[in-house]
């Protein structure tokens, strides 16, 4: 089983992520404690698909997330690097054209999409302010960018127990549930490792996103940023 570093080399977390591709769904919601939903349905408000409209979703996995744009009537794009997690996702939406790619180097023209959006997936890219960079390139001007990704508690003392539960109690409910547990002691790694909400946002208007501005979802554990080009 792999178990990718915080230098999050490429192929450590695509293979890491091919690992774990079968159950991932279903580890998610039980170690989000239910979350997982809640904050699907967050993002596909924000990113307010509509028919007609191209949305790329980065880091899609087996496209769950990309499913409430496709029923809103959109073009969804299902994009990963992690070859495991696109056929299983084939397998269960063969209609859907899941494409492979690096999200520091989209296989896409520029202006291609209305929107963008990437659900805890920007975390796991080595190189975040390319990834930023790539999906300004790829959006039409107009469009908007959504990103979902874990970030800190607003609550201090909520906060401390939060770390202690990434920490202590992640890692073995992650072995009773997951066919690759040590992929969650790198993803409670990686989360504590991340930007604060303001220094996603800071990232993103350095990548030249505008109006840029996020919201908590569940105390500040989740955060939604959105930003649009100009």
């Amino acid at each position: 089983m792999t178990r990718a570093s915080l230098e999050k080399q490429p192929h450590e977390v695509a293979s890491m992520f091919d690992d774990v591709a079968r159950r991932y769904d279903l580890t998610n919601d039980v170690l989000s404690l239910g979350q997982a939903r809640l904050w699907r349905k967050e993002v596909a408000k924000a990113v307010d698909a509509r028919p007609g409209q191209k949305i790329l979703d980065l880091a899609a996995g087996t496209a769950t997330s990309s499913q409430p744009f496709a029923r809103a009537g959109a073009y969804v794009v299902p994009c990963d690097f992690s070859i495991g997690m696109l056929k299983v996702g084939k397998e269960r939406h063969p209609w859907m054209p899941f494409t492979a790619g690096d999200g520091t180097k989209l296989p896409f023209k520029d202006g291609t999409f209305d929107a963008v959006t990437i659900s805890f997936g920007l975390r796991n890219i080595q190189d975040t302010d390319a990834a930023l960079s790539e999906l300004y390139r790829v959006t039409k001007p107009g469009g908007r960018v959504v990103i979902c990704e874990f970030s800190q508690p607003t609550w201090a003392p909520f906060r401390t127990v939060y770390l202690e539960y990434l920490m202590k109690a992640l890692p073995p409910l992650a072995t009773a549930v997951s066919s690759n547990p040590d992929a969650y002691v790198y993803l409670a790694e990686s989360i504590r490792a991340w930007p604060d909400q303001a220094g996603l946002a800071t990232l993103l208007q350095k990548a030249g996103w505008s109006s840029v501005a996020w919201r908590d979802l569940t105390g500040g554990v989740v955060a939604l940023h959105r930003g649009v080009r100009v």
